[in-house]
């Protein structure tokens, strides 16, 4: 289950989903990480509430039933970066209610957490989320330093290219990371392949 989360089908290389937080607080490490959290929080309890009211929510209403789960859990994780974490709050802005329709967590709701016990759904979430929250971290770290020459604000270089701090950066490390996946995937399954033909013959 931990391979499909953080690598065969993770949410943000494979998927290619919730790239709006993605794409846009990934400016550095810190905002990448801590959104990238917020977000793996959010996804383990919608899960496991999901997974506990499976029974007795009618299919007619699971959606909603199911987006109002994940709205609350926004809500308390916004609040309490509000009162705990003022300063990232503010930095991070719109984009923790945002979580509420990221297509990721409700998908895994939809699709994992309403069809099964909760340790699988909380296994799920957790997977799923720490992959996503991986993806964000290594995006705000690359952009970080190929932009601004540092890493969590600790400079290693006398500077970057600023092109990797506007919104187009995103996009070039994203490509890049996709592009890297797969071409390793593919690396690995050459080698499989020549097995294969071989036993074949």
């Amino acid at each position: 289950m931990w391979k499909e989360g953080l690598w065969h089908n993770n949410v943000a290389l494979v998927q290619l989903l919730g790239l709006c937080p993605l794409l846009a607080v990934t400016v550095n490490a810190a905002n990448g990480l801590l959104m990238g959290v917020a977000t793996l929080a959010v996804l383990v309890a919608s899960n496991v509430c999901v997974s506990l009211v499976r029974g007795i929510v009618p299919k007619e209403v699971r959606l909603p039933v199911f987006i109002l789960v994940i709205a609350g859990f926004v809500t308390l994780v916004d609040m309490l970066m509000a009162a705990y974490m003022p300063g990232m709050h503010r930095v991070l802005g719109l984009y923790v209610p945002l979580i509420v329709v990221n297509c990721a967590i409700l998908g895994r709701t939809e699709v994992f957490a309403s069809k099964n016990p909760v340790r699988e759904a909380a296994l799920d979430g957790l997977f799923c989320g720490a992959g996503f929250a991986v993806v964000l971290g290594v995006i705000g770290t690359l952009r970080e330093f190929l932009g601004q020459g540092m890493v969590f604000g600790h400079p290693l270089t006398a500077g970057g290219m600023v092109v990797f701090v506007l919104p187009p950066g995103a996009f070039f490390v994203l490509g890049f990371l996709v592009a890297a996946r797969q071409y390793y995937v593919q690396r690995l399954q050459q080698p499989a392949a020549g097995v294969t033909a071989q036993e074949g013959a």
